[in-house]
């Protein structure tokens, strides 16, 4: 089995184009072996698993003989299909990307599946040069797995410096919609819990002020702001914006202030997790609205989409 490297995928590591674009029923670690071992050549050559692909390369797979893996385990060449990305607007120097519900934004070590970074390598190779790490090309910020909305992705090195600053320094703005159990009593307010990793470890905890005035010192700083959009009758639209980057710090926040969001079984209550079943919202409703940042020049750059079809749709059930 042969393949032909085409100029769209030139610049890529290959033992990562391999395992983004090809399901070879092996993981990278094995695919590594199989470089090493002889069993996937380059041009009939032996190279290593970081050798940069060119145009025109020819990428031969033995998939007869034993030495393919350093094991014997034969190698599964099958094209993935990938969905399609929605990319808003591109410029020389970033993306912006609306990330649908369903698709996490980069590979984890306990997560092996289709996602974004893989989407986007398989459009702009380029990216494998982008980052501080070849498992996260190009990411500066993520989104939870079933949550949807805007993105942004540099390009080149600097772009992702530029960002990278521009985030430490919470100069980015985010500004998310939200659906969630129960009437807020307040059209307005400030979330504003420490956030660490709870004792299970696969979860984040938030502290909440016991006493007026007494400062919490557990977990990382970490606010949320709210504005309430409508009330419905067991539910509220609110409109969220982040003055820190916690893991799932809105969730955990939303949570612990009582009112959790609408399909969410992981931060819910034993009540709502019942009424997600019910309501069968088949994802969290959040959305990441709104994306506001300064570019290279220093120009602030504003990015908004609109609500998708399934949360309209699940507005349209609750009134």
């Amino acid at each position: 089995m042969s393949i032909k490297i085409k100029k769209t995928d030139a610049g890529a590591r290959l033992d990562l184009w391999l395992t983004k674009n090809f399901s070879l029923g092996l993981s990278r670690s094995k695919i590594q072996k199989s470089i090493k071992s002889g069993g996937i050549l380059v041009n009939e050559k032996s190279i290593t698993p970081h050798y940069i692909l060119k145009n025109g390369d020819k990428i031969k797979i033995d998939n007869a003989d034993k030495k393919n893996t350093g094991d014997g385990q034969k190698i599964n060449l099958q094209k993935k299909i990938l969905p399609d990305l929605n990319i808003i607007k591109e410029t020389d120097d970033y993306l912006i990307v609306n990330k649908p519900a369903g698709l996490i934004v980069h590979e984890s070590g306990l997560v092996k599946k289709v996602n974004l970074a893989e989407l986007l390598l398989q459009k702009f190779p380029g990216l494998s040069k982008v980052g501080e790490d070849p498992e996260r090309p190009a990411i500066v910020h993520r989104l939870d797995r079933d949550a949807s909305g805007l993105l942004v992705i540099p390009k080149n090195q600097t772009m992702f410096d530029h960002l990278k600053k521009e985030f430490q320094a919470r100069r980015v703005k985010k500004e998310y919609v939200a659906l969630v159990y129960g009437r807020l009593s307040k059209d307005e307010d400030t979330i504003n819990f420490p956030i660490d990793r709870s004792r299970d470890g696969y979860r984040m905890a938030a502290h909440p002020v016991l006493n007026k005035g007494e400062q919490n010192t557990l977990g990382k700083r970490a606010i949320t702001e709210l504005e309430v959009l409508q009330k419905y009758v067991n539910y509220t639209l609110i409109k969220l914006r982040t003055k820190t980057g916690r893991t799932h710090q809105i969730r955990v926040h939303l949570s612990a202030y009582g009112h959790p969001l609408v399909g969410d079984d992981l931060y819910g209550t034993a009540r709502t997790k019942i009424l997600n079943k019910k309501l069968n919202p088949g994802r969290i409703f959040l959305l990441a609205k709104k994306l506001s940042f300064a570019d290279l020049s220093g120009k602030l750059k504003e990015y908004e989409v609109e609500m998708p079809e399934d949360l309209l749709e699940l507005l349209t059930k609750i009134k």
